[in-house]
């Protein structure tokens, strides 16, 4: 049988490059004097970019987990089976470090290496980055109980994955999770109704239903559950020590838009065994350690996401033709795709900045640990907000392409708000901002001196930091406009950091748009006599590399 027509004009899958050479990133680790971590880094990329790791990424998302509640004789279980390809992933993961490695690191740069090989690898699939990031937040929090701390922190840094049920402290490797949500409270967490009843032995036992409990199969968790004292948080293992398994049914796994490969669950603790962390009564100051960690993968994440959808549409558009000429010698877009690569690099270029604060903050600079808290919040609300928007723009330039699943763009668009829900919606994470000034009021200076070591460089920036410090006259009405500031200090923030560290052709395109009195939403409104090529050039993979 002969063929009834030959395929022209289809773009060649994004395969065989490295991706983590990309320039904000290898720059960010070359300003920072962490050198030592680019050879591993680029071993990360290759992987990434190879089609054997994408496969991983697929089959994880084409058969997500499955909850099996009981076993063939009617025995209670509680277990999640996953996909081989899950496992791979995970294991990938660990024995890169992603999990709670750093803080086992003596390097300076521990946590801003991490970041970058976290936004590389983040690009095979996002649900299993999920408990590597849980795992990483948990060990600041653990350290609120030292003797936990002594006996779990080596496992949870150690780079073996062991995915077996069994007594913690036997395993070569831990992963871990957190419980905090329930059902009548969502983010007010103060709410819970989850009971912990003090027992003779120093131990608790749990009650309670939880509304969102990620990773369910993770060895250990961290749960908040009204004491005596008041709401406290708690270190609960699936398997108690004597090999049993603790009392921690899974009730249903969550039916959701995306992160399919990661399993998300409901929970119900039936006087489970638990360790108090922290001071009684201090759950929140106590888990918000580990909230905080998270909160800066989540932003790592989006501006991962917003890297790969970059990356595909100025792929597609190098190698598509339309009306007589390739999709990126056409004016227009050439102007979506150098906005959508100027969005992408001043994410990066933050979330990678706050990764290097965390290792001055950790290190036990008070400076630091200041400016990060505020950033941080900023950051995240800001970041994540504007990942949805930037992955429906990226996944256009694909045409009807991009709203096919093979494109993986899909998975891309659907994995995009998750991380403005996580750890804070737009609103707790603008508010959030607020608390964190009210708190501690001498972080906002150190906010405004950091955007002030860029004064002088860029007009537009001067003028954008100006306005910034005047909106915060009118105190009685900061709430109310607390999106409209916080989204202002991001883009100050991300805006100091280009001039001062960026590409000036970004640098130039970020202060001429997100920084001007009539920027809205839209993707692909860059004035003319923006330095697109080299914008766009920045972005482009370059496969066989």
């Amino acid at each position: 049988m002969s063929a009834t027509h030959e395929v022209v004009n289809q773009v060649p899958p994004l395969v065989d490059h490295d991706a983590s050479d990309y320039p904000p990133i290898l720059e960010a680790l070359e300003r920072e004097g962490a050198h030592a971590g680019l050879d591993e880094l680029h071993r990360v990329g290759q992987l990434v970019g190879s089609e054997e790791a994408q496969r991983w990424g697929d089959l994880a998302e084409a058969h997500p987990p499955v909850l099996r509640t009981h076993d063939r004789y009617g025995n209670r279980i509680d277990e999640v089976e996953y996909d081989p390809a899950y496992h791979r992933l995970m294991a990938t993961a660990v024995e890169m470090g992603l999990h709670g490695a750093p803080w086992a690191d003596p390097s300076p740069h521990a946590h801003l290496i991490r970041a970058a090989k976290m936004t590389v690898w983040g690009q095979v699939d996002a649900g299993h980055g999920c408990p590597i990031s849980m795992t990483y937040a948990v060990v600041p929090a653990l350290r609120h109980n030292s003797a936990l701390a002594a006996r779990y922190e080596p496992l949870l840094t150690a780079r073996a994955y062991d995915p077996e049920l069994a007594p913690p402290l036997t395993k070569t490797g831990l992963i871990a999770g957190m419980s905090m949500t329930e059902k009548q409270g969502g983010s007010d967490v103060r709410a819970g109704t989850t009971r912990a009843v003090p027992q003779s032995d120093g131990s608790h036992l749990l009650t309670g239903h939880k509304w969102f409990t990620s990773a369910p199969m993770s060895d250990v968790f961290l749960v908040l559950a009204q004491a005596p004292g008041g709401l406290s948080c708690f270190f609960l293992p699936r398997i108690l020590p004597d090999g049993t398994r603790n009392r921690m049914h899974l009730q249903r796994l969550k039916d959701k838009l995306g992160n399919h490969s990661n399993a998300s669950s409901e929970v119900e603790y039936d006087e489970a065994v638990a360790w108090l962390v922290g001071e009684e009564g201090r759950g929140v100051p106590t888990i918000i350690e580990m909230v905080n960690m998270t909160r800066l993968d989540c932003t790592i994440g989006t501006a991962t996401g917003m890297r790969v959808g970059t990356a595909q549409a100025a792929h597609h558009a190098a190698h598509r033709s339309a009306f007589g000429a390739h999709l990126v010698d056409q004016p227009l877009m050439r102007n979506v795709l150098a906005d959508l690569a100027v969005e992408s690099e001043a994410s990066t270029t933050v979330a990678l900045w706050l990764a290097a604060l965390t290792d001055r903050a950790t290190a036990g600079d008070d400076r630091s640990v200041a400016l990060r808290r505020i950033a941080l919040a900023v950051s995240k609300y800001f970041v994540c907000k504007r990942g949805p928007i930037h992955a429906a723009e990226a996944l256009e330039c694909l045409g009807g392409n991009g709203y096919v699943e093979e494109s993986r763009m899909p998975r891309l668009y659907r994995e995009a708000p998750l991380l403005s829900v996580w750890e804070g919606s737009g609103n707790v994470a603008a508010l959030d901002t607020l608390r964190a000034m009210a708190k501690q009021p001498e972080s906002l200076q150190v906010f405004f001196d950091e955007l002030d070591t860029a004064a002088g460089a860029d007009a537009r920036l001067d003028r954008a930091v100006a306005d910034l410090k005047t909106s915060f006259g009118d105190i009685e009405t900061l709430q109310h406009r607390a999106r409209r500031v916080v989204g202002d200090m991001a883009l100050a923030l991300q805006g100091s950091l280009l001039v001062r560290y960026g590409h000036p052709a970004v640098a130039d395109a970020f202060c001429v748009s997100r920084l001007s009195g009539d920027w809205g939403s839209v993707f692909g409104t860059l004035p003319p006599g923006v330095d697109t090529a080299s914008i766009i050039a920045r972005a482009t993979p370059k496969v066989g590399s």
